[in-house]
């Protein structure tokens, strides 16, 4: 079986593939400060519990936006699985090419994204995904990595609220019932929550403006789901969109 792991600012997640079936998946929190035993300790945890050992692994592949967790992380396959891991990054053939000033400065994470949902679409693509920070990747007709934008993300959004603002609490992330609201939470939830599907339709809209070919927009991340509940300019949700990309890599890679 094949883990995939994908290591982001916020949260790493995992998959297990038996062939092209995700068997399992977990997310846990990124932990720059957690040992290499640490983290075999709590995977193990989370091995057990779904009838899996350490000795199930064929191989493993991992993407990450944390550069001093790669270490980690490879640290723990080879002390741990006994397995070199695939790396994404510099050297790894992706099958798709960066049309980018500096190929090397675009994120792992979107270069993954873009690949996994070009090879089940073959179309035109934006494809947004909802992290710490909210990317926006474009994709060409022909399979080609053509840039996109950075946003501040959800996370990052309420936060900066919340520590600038004395007088207003933390409040979670959900779609309020109206935007005209009536107590300070809501108010602070619709102000967020439209601002930030607002947000994603004017960058969605403008890049269309400037595409030759009306792209498909797919979307992927934690707050996929709610935002597109709110908005039209999402074509497709796909929630594990970063872990088929890691393995449609590895796929290319194996031989």
């Amino acid at each position: 079986m094949l883990l995939v792991i994908d290591i982001g600012n916020s949260n790493t997640v995992l998959g297990i593939y038996a062939g092209t079936t995700l068997r399992n998946d977990w997310r846990i929190g990124t932990d720059k400060d957690r040992t290499v035993d640490e983290y075999a300790m709590l995977i193990n945890n989370l091995f057990q519990l779904s009838g899996l050992t350490f000795s199930d692994l064929d191989d493993v592949i991992v993407s990450s936006v944390v550069p001093p967790m790669l270490e980690t992380i490879e640290g723990l396959c080879q002390s741990y699985f006994k397995l070199t891991p695939y790396v994404v990054g510099p050297g790894i053939k992706t099958g798709m090419p960066i049309h980018y000033d500096n190929p090397r400065e675009v994120g792992a994470d979107r270069i993954v994204n873009a690949i996994a949902a070009y090879e089940t679409t073959k179309c035109a693509l934006i494809v947004v995904d909802f992290g710490t920070a909210t990317t926006f990747d474009v994709i060409s007709p022909d399979g080609c990595y053509e840039g996109g934008a950075i946003a501040p993300g959800v996370g990052i959004s309420a936060d900066a609220l919340f520590d600038r603002a004395s007088k207003l609490p933390r409040v979670e992330f959900s779609c309020p019932d109206q935007i005209v609201a009536k107590n300070t939470v809501s108010s602070m939830q619709a102000g967020i929550f439209f601002g930030y599907v607002g947000l994603v339709e004017g960058i969605v809209s403008r890049m269309k403006k400037e595409l030759p070919e009306q792209p498909m927009v797919i979307a992927t991340g934690g707050l996929a789901t709610s935002i597109s509940t709110a908005t039209r300019c999402i074509d497709k949700v796909e929630p594990f969109l970063t872990l088929d990309g890691l393995r449609i890599l590895y796929d290319r890679n194996r031989n």
